[in-house]
């Protein structure tokens, strides 16, 4: 089934190339998948810095306030639930990416550098990692090259495919 999985995944990243609309990919992950990612030290640590770098729009080398609500808000995760849309009055809106931001800011500098990044979204992925449990589940997610969890199934695909040549 893995097998199978990633000659569709490649599949797709083949058609991405040929094609400007985003994409999407389906990929087969369980928790064991995100933590061995986690795990990989550089192959983490080279996605967070990716990501910061995407994120730090002024190129300052830290995240504002502003820059991380962008980035949170792109991603839509307080829109919808369970791919309904909702509407969240703004001052609650606020509230919430205000809260997140004091998570990340954890020298409370007002500026959130790249080792709080990293280690804030070492703790979120691995809550998904322990949200995901043992059992594999398929997922359908934007074929994006900042997706962590993406990230994550072609790190395990790769190394299938070393074991299995």
């Amino acid at each position: 089934i893995l097998s199978y999985l990633h000659r569709l995944i490649s599949k797709e990243k083949q058609k991405k190339k040929h094609s400007k609309k985003k994409e999407m990919g389906v990929v087969v992950i369980d928790g064991s998948t995100v933590r061995s990612f986690v795990d990989d030290e550089e192959q983490f640590k080279k996605s967070v810095n990716e990501r910061f770098s995407a994120l730090d729009l002024n190129k300052d080398g830290v995240l504002s306030r502003s820059e991380l609500r962008k980035a949170f808000e792109s991603m839509r995760l307080l829109e919808s639930h369970f791919g309904v849309d909702v509407v969240t009055p703004p001052d609650e809106l606020t509230k919430l990416y205000d809260s997140i931001f004091e998570k990340f800011d954890t020298d409370h500098s007002g500026s959130v550098d790249l080792e709080e990044f990293g280690s804030e979204m070492k703790k979120i992925v691995l809550a998904i990692a322990d949200g995901l449990g043992t059992c594999p589940i398929t997922m359908v997610l934007d074929d994006d090259e900042d997706n962590f969890l993406k990230k994550a199934a072609d790190l395990e695909a790769s190394k299938l495919e070393k074991a299995s040549s």
